[in-house]
């Protein structure tokens, strides 16, 4: 198992490529933003990768890792919703397919998880 220290490089890593991720296909991302939450996907799309990449700067500087990871587990909490709607809008695709969006719904424990180890990560 990884240092703290390491870990939290690894979560940020998982963080960066995430939130460019929004920015270079951000349609597949669209189509998982909740209906119920006001304006446009696109921006809810967009704002998640800003944070994402935020969270994950964060995490390399020692001297925020702390707040951004404690931040990190909010927001993969906060996502969890997406999680939901995806799996509830591919419940009729093709089954590996499905599993894939099935299986993003436990997933969010070990992220929290990883995150709350990060913010007890020394330089």
């Amino acid at each position: 198992m990884p240092t703290p220290a390491r870990s939290a490089l690894l979560l940020a890593g998982l963080l960066a490529s995430a939130g460019v991720a929004h920015f270079v296909a951000p349609k597949q991302f669209d189509a998982t933003v909740p209906r119920a939450l006001p304006g446009s996907p696109r921006t809810w799309t967009a704002a998640s990768g800003a944070v994402e990449l935020a969270l994950a700067a964060g995490l390399v500087v020692p001297a925020t890792r702390r707040a951004s990871a404690h931040a990190t587990a909010l927001f993969f909490a906060g996502v969890f919703p997406a999680n939901v709607k995806m799996a509830y809008d591919w419940r009729h695709r093709p089954a590996p397919v499905r599993a894939l969006a099935y299986a993003r719904l436990p997933l969010q424990v070990p992220l929290i998880l990883w995150a709350r180890r990060a913010a007890r990560a020394e330089g």
